[in-house]
């Protein structure tokens, strides 16, 4: 498969500009962006054979990989084979003008198929030196018959050193083909689906569950649920060394701190519009829509670390990612 040339770029830690603590090299491919750390694979932005683009696999410091394998990957000893729509790493939602772009889709086995709802990349591009380890890509949110619903814009930036490596996610919802509803439903939002290792328990067929879910106001494993906290952190016990995934729900959210998504089998998900079933509001009282010709942003920080989430320090490290100033998009 062809490459285009591998870009290198400086590092964004902590909020400010340092010295490099890893080299992050960004390789585009066909179908995808390989993102690198000191020459170790760190994640793939796949953004064609899926049915929205989504980051696999996803290894952390120690060099393993912190998310589920399958779907992408099968036979993999442990791993359970629920909720086939839940791949890697994602942004989507249940209820978007009433289409599910979230849910798996019988009509629509095939990543190729045009059966079900689904978002495609139209322009994607990759920062150059002297700025963070970024991409900017363009989306079309499209209906069965290739309507488009919505567009979005997202960026990502990569870092990473010898303990932690981080992606923040920026995406903003442009209503410009009409306005844009998200729906109050569970279903949703920024979302990830971590190593069966990391689950406070085996479900769905899953083995070697070592983990436990932990939020930013002290909450752990199932008192998580529908709650709201600034960030939501999975860890446990992967190949021998304890590491862990936190997500990180920015103060200039909707609805901030996010209400979470977060099941002890291994989903986890910032989710500002299921108000209904996360706090018995009345339905629908979580419904956002998008005003024809204005937008949504919303920003998230993805922290996959060594040690549990005290070691990993991850309030300072909430607070310091939410005190940079974020220019408008």
């Amino acid at each position: 498969m062809a490459r285009l040339p591998v870009i290198v770029v400086a590092v964004v830690l902590g909020g400010e500009w340092r010295a490099p603590a890893g080299e992050i090299r960004l390789d585009r491919c066909e179908d995808r962006v390989d993102v690198t750390v000191d020459g170790e694979p760190f994640t793939s932005y796949l953004f064609a054979g899926h049915r929205k683009p989504i980051l696999f696999p996803i290894l952390g410091p120690a060099g393993t990989g912190l998310t589920r394998q399958w779907p992408m990957v099968r036979g993999v000893a442990g791993e359970p084979h629920d909720h086939p729509h839940h791949e890697s790493l994602w942004f989507a939602h249940g209820s978007v003008n009433g289409l599910d772009f979230w849910g798996s889709h019988p009509e629509a086995t095939k990543p190729e198929s045009r059966n079900g709802p689904r978002v495609e990349q139209t322009t994607l591009s990759v920062t150059g030196p002297g700025q963070p380890a970024a991409i900017d890509a363009e989306n079309r949110w499209m209906k069965p018959g290739g309507e488009v619903v919505c567009t979005d814009v997202r960026r990502l930036e990569f870092a990473g050193d010898a303990q932690a490596r981080t992606i923040d996610f920026t995406i903003t919802i442009r209503a410009d083909h009409g306005p844009v509803t998200f729906g109050d439903t569970k279903e949703g939002t920024m979302a990830l689906r971590v190593h069966p290792a990391l689950q406070p328990k085996d479900a769905h067929g899953s083995a070697g569950a070592t983990g436990r879910i932990t939020d930013s106001e002290g909450r752990t494993d199932a008192d998580v649920w529908g709650q709201a906290a600034r960030w939501v952190d999975y860890s446990g016990t992967v190949e021998g060394r304890v590491q862990g995934v936190a997500v990180f729900d920015h103060p200039t959210n909707l609805r901030h701190p996010a209400r979470w998504h977060a099941r002890g089998y291994g989903l986890v998900a910032a989710n500002p519009f299921g108000l209904h079933e996360f706090t018995g509001a009345s339905p629908g009282a979580g419904d956002h829509t998008v005003a024809a010709g204005e937008s949504l942003t919303l920003r998230y920080r993805f922290v996959f670390h060594l040690g549990d989430a005290a070691a990993a320090a991850l309030g300072d490290r909430w607070t310091a990612w939410a005190a940079r100033t974020v220019k408008p998009r």
